[in-house]
C-alpha cells in the first residue's frame, strides 16, 4: 500500500503541474501559436470543467472498480494523450483540447488516495493524511514554476510537454502495478449521489467546497503571470519566480490546515476564519494593486496560504458520508471544488475580454473583485453549516 501511495502521490504531482503551467508558458504560446489571455482562461477553465464532470463517474468507479484501475486508465489515456497532444499544437483550439484530455486523466489521482485514506485509516486521521498528500503532491505546483521556465528556455515547451506525456505512461503503469484496491463493501442498499445532496447537511458545506480554492486556483493556475507582466512588465523568468513563491505558500497552507481540526476540535470554524482572511487578503491585493510589485507578490501568497482549506473542507463533509459512499461523497465534494474553479475560470476570461484597451490595472481589479465577492458570499453561507466530529 506504502509503493501504491506513492505512485498515487506521483501523479497528483502531474495533476498539480498540469493545473498551473499555463502562467509561466503564456508568452511562449503567444509568439509561437497566436493564443492570448482570453485563450488560456479557457483552457484553463476546459481542464478544471473536465476534472469536476469525471467526478461522478469516478466516485462511481471507485466505489465499484476500485482506485487502481480507475486512476491508472484514466492518468494512460487522459494524462499521456492530452500531453502529446499538448506537445503537437499548431492553435489555440489543440491547446483548449489537451487541457480537456489532461484534465480527464488527472480527476480520479487525488479521490483515488482519499478513497484509499477513508477505508482504510481512522476517519480522525482522516484532514491530516489528507492536507499532506496535497502538500507533497503540490511539489507539481512549485515545478510549474520558475523550473518549467527553465525547462521552456532549454528544450521548449513542446519538448517539455513531450516529457511530460512520456511521465504520464509511466506513472499510470506504477499506480497499475502497485496499489491496492481495499475490500470492496457489499451493501443491499447501494445508494447514489443523489442521497448525498439530499442530506441538509450539505447544503451549507457545497457551496463554501465551490469558492473556496477558485481565487487560489486562479491566480496560480493563469492571472498572476499575466498580471505580473502587464502591471509590472515582468519577464517569463521573473513570473516563474514569483509562481515559485506562491506555490510554496499553498504547500504551507494546506500543511498548515491538516491538522488544526484535531487542535482546536473543530472543522467549521478554522475553515470559517481562513477564508475570511483569504477574502481580506483579496481586497488588499484589489487597493494596492499597482502600488509596489513586492507587496503585490506578498498578497498573491497570502492567498494561496489562506486559500488552502480545501482538504479540511472535505475532511468536514466526510464526516456526513455512509461508509458505503465513501467514494461518491469525496467526488462529489471534488466536483463542487474543481468545478467552481473551472466555472469562474471561464467568467474570468470574459471579464478580461470585455476590459481590454482599458487601463492595465483595471481587468485584474475586476477579476479579483469578482472572486473576492464569491469567496465572501461562499464564506457566510458556510456560516449555517453544522460542525462534524474529529
Amino acid at each position: 500500500m506504502r509503493t501504491g501511495l506513492i505512485m498515487l502521490c506521483l501523479a497528483y504531482v502531474l495533476s498539480q503541474f498540469f493545473r498551473a503551467f499555463l502562467a509561466v508558458l503564456s508568452g511562449a504560446l503567444a509568439r509561437d501559436i497566436g493564443t492570448g489571455p482570453d485563450d488560456l482562461a479557457t483552457a484553463s477553465g476546459l481542464w478544471f470543467l473536465a476534472f469536476a464532470a469525471m467526478q461522478l463517474p469516478v466516485g462511481w468507479a471507485l466505489d465499484r472498480i476500485g482506485p487502481r484501475r480507475t486512476a491508472a486508465t484514466l492518468l494512460l489515456l487522459g494524462g499521456g494523450g492530452g500531453a502529446a497532444l499538448f506537445a503537437l499544437a499548431t492553435s489555440p483550439l489543440h491547446i483548449k483540447l489537451a487541457m480537456l484530455l489532461i484534465g480527464i486523466g488527472c480527476s480520479p489521482v487525488l479521490m483515488a488516495s482519499y478513497y484509499i485514506f477513508a477505508r482504510e485509516f481512522p476517519p480522525a486521521r482522516f484532514a491530516t493524511l489528507a492536507a499532506l498528500m496535497l502538500g507533497v503532491g503540490s511539489v507539481g505546483n512549485l515545478v510549474a514554476s520558475y523550473p518549467t521556465a527553465l525547462a521552456v528556455d532549454l528544450i521548449g515547451w513542446r519538448g517539455s510537454l513531450a516529457a511530460l506525456s512520456g511521465l504520464s505512461i509511466a506513472v499510470a503503469a506504477g499506480i497499475l502495478l502497485t496499489v491496492r484496491d481495499p475490500v470492496t463493501i457489499h451493501h443491499d442498499h447501494k445508494g447514489s449521489v443523489f442521497e448525498l445532496l439530499k442530506l441538509p447537511v450539505m447544503w451549507a458545506i457545497l457551496p463554501m467546497m465551490a469558492v473556496n480554492y477558485a481565487p487560489a486556483g486562479a491566480l496560480r493556475g493563469l492571472w498572476a503571470g499575466p498580471y505580473l507582466n502587464d502591471v509590472f512588465a515582468m519577464n517569463a523568468v521573473q513570473v516563474g519566480q514569483a509562481t515559485l513563491i506562491m506555490g510554496v505558500a499553498m504547500i504551507a497552507g494546506t500543511l498548515c490546515y491538516g491538522p488544526m481540526d484535531r487542535i482546536f476540535g473543530t472543522r467549521k470554524w478554522v475553515v470559517f476564519f481562513g477564508n475570511i482572511g483569504c477574502f481580506a487578503a483579496l481586497a488588499a491585493l484589489i487597493l494596492l494593486i499597482s502600488d509596489n510589485v513586492v507587496l503585490s507578490i506578498a498578497l498573491i501568497a497570502l492567498i494561496g496560504f489562506l486559500g488552502a482549506s480545501f482538504p479540511l473542507i472535505i475532511a468536514h463533509g466526510r464526516g456526513f458520508f455512509p461508509d458505503h459512499l465513501v467514494g461518491r461523497g469525496v467526488t462529489l465534494m471534488n466536483l463542487f471544488g474543481i468545478g467552481g474553479v473551472g466555472l469562474m475560470q471561464f467568467a474570468s476570461g470574459r471579464i478580461h475580454q470585455d476590459m481590454v484597451g482599458t487601463s492595465p490595472t483595471a481587468p485584474y481589479t475586476a477579476i479579483f473583485g469578482f472572486f473576492a465577492v464569491a469567496l465572501l458570499a461562499g464564506t457566510l453561507i458556510y456560516l449555517f453549516s453544522r460542525d462534524s466530529a474529529n
